[in-house]
This record gives structure tokens, sequence and C-alpha cells, in this order.
């Protein structure tokens, strides 16, 4: 039994009784979020059930403002609740927790101090004792791996470097100039793609560490495997066109586990088949995800599909017409996937030979990951007031296992979203999120922000958001609008703005607007706006149709698709929605006005952000809106910030970011009382 090797673990768990994740004692007088909280929050991901059910392995990340950085560590709790315990502690990140099959090891991916330097596979003995470096691979980066069933191979996904590491006691070489011929040729965090920048499969033999490429294949991206139960196949997600890089036309590959294999094609969809991929129990079918074609790829609403060995494809759940992920066979006729539907994710059960999916979760919020093994399953859970945990899912309830933020939480006033729902001006229904401040009174209008996600294949959900919470014990209103564009409604609803920007997104968001302030909870003389990325193009655009705004935050956006074309990493979107700009340059003309009619739409008060390292949406945006504003005289401001992506990693930044936020929304929106003039001095009588 593994109970026994685990014996260790549990007299170490005990010795962290002082320091494990518990509820107070005394639950603290309850008191309005802070801007300090941000590095108390504790951030749970990636569970991973053990073979045996038992134990589950999770990642918590929490900041050291201190160092300025935030640092992720290895954790695991048993399947009753009894124990948890810390197994890394180091201030080197860990990844991607794995078990072992066989239930010998727990690994993981660090770049610790080791005998090989940068990211490698290390491996937690059971039994105790310090974690050991498995892998030393040196000229590749890992990017991703899995066991073999015999727990004696590691199917390495790894990447070529872009520079190799400099050696011992010598500075590193100065870079080498990049050389490119690739169509799709930069993105965000990885930078300009060299011509051999492809991740491919590597076959590692744990016995003795060497390792071999899996496939003949060359120049084309290996991803997303899985290593069939009975270990005969491993099948991945890989596009064969002649150019790649030009079609979204991903296929599910299967491939014996054998260096230098040639894969065998199973689906044939001329649109994107992805991962991540799930194996029914008796190795014979494959659950994946199939896309939408390559005109519609920034809208794609993915839907189930399974296919064969012998490459028949079906698509359980054909009637739910929600964008599924995260496959995973619970039995050989059962298949579950993670559903996005209106403002909530859930899991829900399919049957293969049925048209219907059951959903296995019936309360509002965003179930963020799964794992199954041994018939338990594990899942992330979050909602609008409680902070993303680790909890058992059984016969459709949740029971907690993990606790890392409720001793925050408990001193914490946080306040629920509320579901609206209004017409936009062509009738269209809209779903939005509201979030009353904290402090409101009915009959007392508050000052809102319309605060815009990003995407736009994206949605507001029932999730704790730190920016929601915050903003609401300021004392603002928060509106969130899943506008057109969004997911959780449908292909159709999302697909709606295809070649429009601009448009039907903004009466959407105006409507919602309306709606607020008809039910009393906006004040309509104190609105401001804002979001990033997608949400920082649609505060541009909106801020270009409607003058109510007082005060505005654009971050990461821009207004002007022209100038961004080769400059962003969307060149396919370019391309295949809006056409080149040599044939479509009305359309890119019309889709630019904030920018190229700024006289006469853009007055109101606008704060530009951005990282110099954002090559998914770059500055460049920002500093166009900034530029036009400053020479109108409109008020306006650029705050940049240096080596960030769009993404943004720097916890110091990241606080900055908020502190700025808040800032130039109070200034317009709650300026200070106008001091009263002094009395004037009394009349000297005679």
């Amino acid at each position: 039994m593994l109970y026994k090797f685990l014996k260790p673990f549990l007299c170490l768990a005990l010795a962290l009784a002082a320091t494990a994740p518990s509820p107070a004692a005394d639950a603290p007088k309850k008191r309005t979020i802070t801007l300090d909280d941000l590095a108390r929050l504790q951030h749970i991901s990636e569970p991973i059930v053990s073979p045996d059910g038992d134990w589950v392995a999770y990642t918590v990340t929490q900041i050291d403002t201190k160092e300025d950085k935030s640092y992720t560590r290895l954790w695991m709790v048993k399947w009753d609740g009894s124990a948890h315990v810390q197994l890394t502690y180091a201030n080197e990140s860990v990844s991607l927790p794995r078990f072992s099959p066989d239930g010998r090891y727990i690994s993981f991916l660090s770049s610790r101090t080791g005998p090989a330097k940068g990211s490698q596979v290390w491996l937690l003995d059971r039994r105790g004792g310090e974690a050991q470096q498995l892998t030393t691979i040196t000229d590749q980066e890992i990017e991703s791996y899995i066991w073999s069933p015999d727990s004696k191979t590691l199917l390495l996904a790894l990447h070529p470097k872009v520079e190799p590491d400099a050696e011992e006691g010598k500075p590193p070489a100065p870079p080498k100039p990049i050389v490119i011929d690739r169509y799709h040729f930069k993105q965000d965090i990885q930078g300009y793609l060299r011509n051999d920048a492809w991740n491919a499969l590597y076959l590692f033999d744990i016995a003795t560490k060497k390792y071999e490429k899996l496939t003949s294949a060359k120049n084309v991206e290996e991803q997303d495997p899985a290593w069939s139960p009975d270990g005969a196949f491993i099948a991945f997600v890989s596009n064969h066109d002649t150019d790649p890089d030009r079609t979204n036309n991903t296929d599910v590959f299967v491939v014996p586990p054998k260096a230098g294999s040639i894969p065998c094609k199973l689906t044939t969809w001329p649109g994107p088949d992805n991962g991540p991929l799930s194996w029914s129990p008796d190795s014979k079918s494959i659950a994946y995800i199939q896309g939408a074609k390559l005109e519609l790829d920034a809208y794609s609403q993915a839907r189930p599909a399974v296919v064969t060995l012998e490459g028949k494809v079906s698509y359980p759940a054909a009637t739910l017409d929600r964008s599924v992920s995260d496959p995973r066979f619970f039995a050989q006729n059962k298949l579950g996937y993670l559903v996005a539907d209106d403002r909530s994710q859930y899991p829900a059960e399919v049957e293969l030979s049925g048209n219907g999916a059951r959903r296995l979760l019936a309360q509002p919020g965003v179930m963020a990951a799964w794992n199954t093994a041994a018939g338990h399953t594990a899942v992330l859970y979050t909602n609008d007031t409680t902070p993303a945990e680790i909890y058992a899912l059984e016969d459709g309830t949740l029971r907690k296992l993990t606790a890392h933020n409720d001793a925050l939480v408990a001193e914490l006033n946080l306040v629920p979203a509320e579901d609206i729902q209004f017409n936009s001006r062509d009738g269209a229904d809209v779903h939005a999120l509201l979030t009353r401040p904290a402090d409101f009174k009915v009959g007392s209008p508050a000052p809102m922000i319309l605060f815009i996600h990003g995407g736009p294949n994206g949605q507001d959900e029932h999730s704790f958001e730190f920016d929601r919470q915050w903003l609401s014990a300021s004392g603002y209103a928060v509106l969130n609008v899943n506008y057109r564009g969004s997911s959780g409604r449908g292909q159709d609803y999302a697909k709606s703005i295809f070649a429009d920007w601009g448009h039907k997104e903004v009466e959407d968001l105006l409507a919602g607007v309306d709606k607020t302030v008809s039910i009393g909870v906006a004040d309509p003389n104190r609105l401001g706006i804002g979001g990033w990325s997608y949400g920082g193009i649609l505060t541009d655009y909106t801020t270009a149709t409607d003058g109510r705004f007082k005060a505005a935050v654009s971050g990461a956006g821009s207004a002007a698709p022209l100038s961004f074309y080769g400059v962003d990493q969307y060149i396919q979107q370019y391309d295949y929605e809006l056409g080149p700009p040599w044939k479509a340059t009305k359309l890119y003309l019309k889709l630019s006005y904030p920018y190229l009619e700024a006289d006469k739409r853009m007055h109101t008060p606008t704060l530009y952000m951005g990282g110099t390292s954002d090559f998914n949406v770059p500055i460049l945006g920002g500093e166009q809106l900034y530029q036009a504003l400053r020479s109108l005289g409109v008020p306006t401001e650029l705050v940049v910030y240096p080596d960030q992506f769009h993404g943004f990693t720097r916890p110091s930044y990241i606080r900055d970011r908020y502190e700025r936020w808040l800032a130039w929304w109070n200034k317009y929106l709650k300026p200070p009382a106008p001091v009263p003039a002094p009395p004037p001095p009394p009349e000297n009588k005679k």
C-alpha cells in the first residue's frame, strides 16, 4: 500500500500543523479588501490525483514582496482532507506536478540549482528524501512532460533554446542575429520565432537518461501528447500542412512509442482538432475538442469530438452549443468536459452515443481545472467571494480539501456579483455581472466603472476577481458585460462581430450602462471605463462613440489595425478575417475610427498603459492614442512598464497598475469637495 510510503510525509504534516492552511479559530472583524491583500492571496492550481486516489498534489503561488517575485511551491493533500503536506520550499518555482503511474514518485519541473541549468524534471521519492534532478538537457527547453504507463519513460516536449547556456566561469556570448523567413514570426513571451522554433516530442529513458526524437517529422509543432493506457501508442496534436503558419489545421496523430516513428493522422477536419487529449480505458478512442474554421478562429467555440484508432470521428453532445475544454474519460462509454456557459464554467458528463450533456455541478462558479484517478475527481473551483481551492467532486457536490485562503477571506467583507440582462440597441439579449459597492445604499447611486474583459473570445464569470472586489471596496459599482463576441453564449453570439470590430460590442456595453443607471445603481454623472487587451481596445472604441464617461483607462489597447499588421502576433486573423490591407484598405480605415477621427471623437481623459515586451498587443497602440490626445489637449497620461509581456509578472508593477487605475478614476469621478472660501473679515465699525 502507498500509505506506508507516506508515513514520513504524515509526520512532517504534524510538524507543520502550525503553518498548514486552516480556518482561523476566531474570525476577525470584517474589513474591506486592500492592495496589501494582493501579497497575501495564495493562488492554487494544477490538481493531480495520485494513482491510488488517496492524495492530490497541487501548486501554490504567492508573492514575495521583498524579492518582488512570485514563487510556486508543491503541496499535497490527503483525499479525506486529514493531512496537508508542503513538499518544496526553495525559492525556485515548480510546475507540472505529476505522479508516476507506479506510485513511487512525484515529479515536477523546476529551474532550481542542480547538475544541469534550466528547467528540468525533478523527482521526489514518496518514501522520503530530497528531490533529485532527473533530466540534464541543456540544448533545449523542456516545455512539458508525461509518464509512460510502465513508469520507465518520460515523453518530453522540447523547444530549441534561443541561446546556449554559458560555460561555467565564462561570460555569455553576445546574442546572434535572428534570421527569420516564417509567415508567423513573432509571439508574446517567445519573442521573434526562428525557423527552427518548433516544439518536438522526445522519448527519455529513465534508466539510461538518454533521449531520442519520437517522430520523423520536421518543422512542425507537436503538442498535447497523451499515452494510451496500454502503452502501445502516443497521441498528439500537430499541423502537417505545407506551411503550418498559414492555417489552423491541427489534427490528432498517433505513433508507437519508438524513436523515429512515422505518425499516423486520424482526423481530417480542415480546422483545429485540439487537445488536451484523453484516451478511452480500452485504448481504442481519443477524446479531443474541435474548433471553427480558419476565418472564425478568433471566435471559435470548441465542441466535443472523439476519434477511433481507425479514424472514425463522432460528436457526442452534438446539440451542445457551448465551448468545451479538458476532456476526461470517466468510463468506457462516459466522457466529461468542462463547459463555458453564461458566466460560469461547470463539468458535464457526456454519453458517447447521445446528444446531451448532464451538468455535474449546479451552483454558479468556475471550475478552472480537474483531474481524475481511481474513481476520484479533484477540481479547482472558485466563485465571486471564494478564491480558487481544491475540492473533491462527489455526486454533484463539492467537498473542500484545501483552505489556503480561508483565514484571509474570513477577515474580508466580500461582495457577490449579481446577474443582470438587458436588450442591446438592435434587440440582442446581453448578459452581464454587476457588483455593487461594499457600502452601497439603495437610493444613492454610486460612481461606476464599466470594466471590459479581453479576448474578445472569453467571458466575465462568477469567479473571484481581485479588481472587482477592490473597486467595490473603494466605493465603486463594477459592471462586467459579456458583449457579443464573448464565449458562453454559443457560436453565433461569438462570431457576430466578425470583421465588424467596435460596433455591436459598443452598443452592448452602452446598453449595460443604461441598465445600471435605470435601476438606480450607477450615477450617470460619475461613469468610468477601462479594460486590458481587447478590453482596452473596446475602451477606445466606446469613448470614441459616447462622451458620457468622465475618465478611461486603456491597457494594452489599439485603435488603428492598419498600423498593427505585421507588428503584433495576429497575422492569421488579419489576413483571413479582414483581408490584407492592400485588398481591404477601406475596412481597415473604418475600424480605425477612434484614431483617425480623434479630433471629433476622443474627448475623455484617458490613461494609457502597456509593457515594452508585449508582442500580443504592442504598446504602439497606446502610444498612438496618447500622442493624439496630447496633441488635442485632452488630459492623458502614458505609463510604460519595462520588460513586461501582455500579462504582467512583476508584483510591484501589478500593484502599481492598480494604484494608478484608482488614482485616475478618483481624480475625475471622486474629485475632492471644494474648500469653502474663508469668511470675509468682520467690518471695522467705528
